[in-house]
């Protein structure tokens, strides 16, 4: 992918559907009676892993543009793959699903890329495996393939050591196939979509501070969806306005759920113009439409109980300090070394070839005011928010940005680059 400076961002824009959302709805609707219309759904890699990995158990899924049927057939509707479960390079569909698969009445192993089998599974195997599932991982490495010999579970109270929205689902999607309460107790409550989206299908999921319990159902029962669009995605543009000057945006229907919005909160202390219209409720999701102007961002520090609102919004924060007054200080974010790429380590390497005074550490980054970008050769990793991150940083840089492996950002964004084009003069 090649970006050029941009002189502008101008219009309104609507962003992919929320990919968190999509893979759950595809979960939920399938383990549920009836059927299940998806309205927005993200068409990207990652959830069409989840579409193909359903099917192979039996679910029969329809696909129309962006709308999705599912015709579930509830929680003990699965049947056994006849291959590898395959996920690609789509880490929630291995671990949400991992649960969903340990109190089965079949075995089947689960697999990914590379990239996925070099990503810790101990934080779900472990969870899974105090609930009485029977799950080996193949190389012995706490890494995927994983083995998932089908088990009866129990209920357990689990103290997770990290916020996290995969292992938190992973272990409340088990939970349904158990017979008494469960209950997860998060350092800083992770986002919700799994509660949320169960409750809309019948579940029983009660929330108290940091402490989720889930109470099992007999059954779930399908209902409609509309997927709001991803704020993750829309983090991008938004970022890419508050950077470029004489500029203006509205972001359309936008999920804004507070487990999630971290990035508006913290783009917001570095004075950016934004503000929210339209605000209303989806399916139990809060959305709305996100206007931005272009501004003359501040440092911030970034750390503690907001990490998890924003984890994966970072990169792109990243390039938006580079043009902020001051330092930017981002730190607890340790959870960045384990995602598609290690985001600290990809993130310094690549800004830093672009000119931007920006340092790691071991849990997260200090960035100096460095606006005078350079367009440069640069890599992604084959990380998808890596690659858009540093295309935002190009529509500002003198010179020419040359991304390379930029395909993964079909992952979660297809037509990201269109989309560019249609509010700028890319």
């Amino acid at each position: 992918m090649i970006i050029h400076p941009v002189k502008s961002i101008q219009g309104e824009i609507n962003v992919p559907g929320d990919k968190s959302i999509s893979h759950r709805a595809i979960m939920l609707g399938a383990l549920s009676k009836g059927i299940t219309n998806i309205k927005g759904f993200l068409m990207g890699e990652d959830c069409l892993s989840t579409i193909r990995c359903f099917r192979d158990m039996g679910i029969d899924i329809e696909v129309n543009d962006s709308l999705v049927t599912v015709n579930g057939r509830g929680l003990h509707g699965l049947k056994k793959p006849e291959n590898e479960l395959y996920v690609g390079n789509s880490g929630t569909t291995l671990r949400l699903m991992s649960g969903i698969l340990a109190p089965q009445d079949f075995d089947c192993i689960i697999t990914g890329d590379d990239s996925i089998k070099s990503r810790p599974m101990k934080r779900i195997i472990d969870p899974l495996t105090k609930m009485g599932a029977n799950i080996v991982s193949i190389e012995s490495n706490d890494k995927a393939p994983l083995k998932i010999i089908g088990s009866k579970l129990h209920n357990i109270t689990h103290n997770s050591l990290v916020a996290s929205a995969q292992v938190k689902s992973c272990i409340i999607l088990a939970s349904l196939y158990t017979e008494n309460d469960t209950k997860i107790i998060e350092p800083v409550l992770s986002r919700n979509h799994t509660e949320i989206m169960l409750n809309y299908f019948g579940g029983n999921i009660t929330t108290q501070g940091s402490t989720i319990t889930s109470t099992p159902v007999k059954e779930l029962y399908a209902k409609d969806i509309n997927i709001p669009g991803d704020i993750s995605s829309a983090a991008f543009f938004m970022v890419a306005c508050l950077i470029t000057k004489n500029s203006q945006l509205i972001i359309k229907n936008v999920g804004i759920n507070p487990t999630r919005d971290g990035i508006i909160t913290v783009l917001k202390a570095m004075n950016g113009d934004i503000s929210l219209l339209n605000e209303r409720e989806i399916n139990g999701e809060l959305v709305a439409d996100i206007k931005v102007k272009s501004s003359k961002l501040t440092g911030t520090v970034i750390d503690k109980d907001i990490i998890p609102a924003l984890i994966d919004e970072i990169p792109v924060i990243a390039v938006a300090a580079c043009f902020a007054e001051g330092k930017t200080i981002i730190k607890d974010a340790q959870e960045l070394k384990v995602k598609e790429s290690n985001r600290i380590e990809t993130m310094v390497t690549e800004l830093s070839k672009m000119g931007a005074d920006i340092i790691g550490t071991d849990d997260g980054m200090i960035i100096s005011h460095s606006p005078n970008l350079r367009g440069a050769t640069v890599r992604s990793y084959n990380d998808h928010r890596v690659a858009m991150s540093l295309a935002i940083a190009g529509l500002v840089a003198e010179g020419k940005t040359d991304i390379n492996e930029s395909e993964c950002i079909d992952i979660s964004f297809p037509g990201f680059y269109n989309s560019l084009q249609n509010i700028s003069d890319l």
